[in-house]
């Protein structure tokens, strides 16, 4: 049996991890059966990469202070037949005003810490860490009405073998070439900074083999960290690969995932594309992954804004191929257990029913 009709809202004009979320939840919904459809901002990329999948309509959410924006969006909402309405990030929220008790129930869904205030005309909210929950329910949120739901890694694409020789060719890299993959947006929670700090202070080769960093990602900061890996003598060792809709070939190519957000990182996807695809993994200990990660059994964890005990932790990781095996071992057991898509995607469903039974 279908589950409950829920409609989907972003306001994101680029892309970025809660964008590539929203696409990958949506996706996986759709594949398992779940009606769902979407209500996403007029000309953005989650527009063009959602128009052929399922039922979309696009709404100009210019700004949350626009009459015509809320006004806009209100009507397709109500519009709607689907009793459940998620919002996702501040600017869908904060446009969307629904009544309470009425037959539509507005769930805002959180992947940071934020202030609350503009999230509390919700009806329910989701958080995507327990440490997420405990702390909006701290600011005030009723407890019977914040859900925490983790969420879930893809399950890996295994690219064909002249992708990832033509993404070899792209970056000339070298057979014994040690490829050291990070992603994510290019902005100061990423602590991007700390590992090009950390690059610096790594040899230029481990073992006899060539230690580059891959920095899969665009973003505001992407002229500052050039910047700073020329004035730091790494530039040459750094390959800058933008924003790319498939990261399959390029979690193929590497030979560790590097993760070094800093604290204020609230759960941190890329811990769970490293585990789903099975690549050692080297992270910080911010807040996502002090809830999460296993030092020594799934991950080796390092202090956040530490340039030196990153450098340290990467260079330890990469002399130990054994310490790489069980890691990326224990990383698959940790998906299968407890972020495989359909556990979440069941725990969704599971919460719709209850919400749209109770309203």
């Amino acid at each position: 049996m279908s589950g409950v009709p829920s409609l989907h809202i972003a306001g994101s004009k680029a892309m970025g991890g809660a964008e590539r979320w929203f696409l990958r939840f949506l996706r996986a919904m759709r594949g398992h059966g779940e009606p769902v459809a979407a209500i996403v901002r007029g000309g953005s990329e989650l527009n063009r990469q959602l128009a052929r999948e399922m039922p979309l309509r696009e709404s100009p959410m210019r700004t949350v202070w626009d009459p015509w924006s809320r006004h806009h969006l209100g009507r397709l909402v109500r519009a709607s037949e689907a009793p459940i309405v998620q919002t996702y990030m501040g600017r869908a929220t904060r446009l969307l005003r629904l009544p309470r008790g009425g037959r539509q129930v507005h769930i805002a869904r959180l992947g940071g810490y934020y202030k609350v205030d503009p999230f509390r005309h919700a009806h329910a909210w989701i958080g995507n860490t327990r440490g997420l929950c405990d702390w909006l329910v701290q600011q005030g949120l009723p407890a019977a009405r914040v859900f925490q739901i983790y969420n879930f890694a893809d399950p890996p694409i295994i690219p064909d073998p002249a992708s990832v020789a033509a993404r070899r060719r792209e970056i000339a890299a070298q057979p014994d070439d040690l490829l050291l993959l990070t992603a994510g947006r290019l902005i100061d929670v990423k602590g991007h900074r700390f590992l090009i700090d950390a690059l610096a202070r790594l040899p230029a080769s481990i073992a006899g083999r060539r230690v580059r960093l891959l920095m899969l990602g665009g973003g505001p900061l992407l002229a500052e960290l050039r910047d700073q890996a020329r004035q730091a003598g790494v530039a040459e060792r750094v390959v800058w690969l933008g924003w790319r809709d498939d990261p399959a070939p390029w979690y193929a190519l590497a030979d560790m995932v590097v993760f070094p957000s800093r604290d204020a990182e609230t759960l941190g996807n890329v811990i769970l594309e490293a585990w789903s695809y099975g690549k050692p993994l080297v992270t910080t200990a911010f807040r996502g992954a002090r809830e999460i990660a296993r030092h020594g059994e799934d991950a080796w964890v390092v202090p956040c804004d530490d340039g030196a005990a990153l450098a340290e932790g990467i260079a330890q990781v990469l002399r130990d191929p054994r310490l790489q095996r069980t890691m990326a071992e224990q990383g698959r057991r940790r998906i299968a257990a407890d972020f495989a898509e359909d556990t979440i995607v069941a725990q969704y469903d599971a919460l719709y029913r209850q919400l749209a039974n109770r309203g």
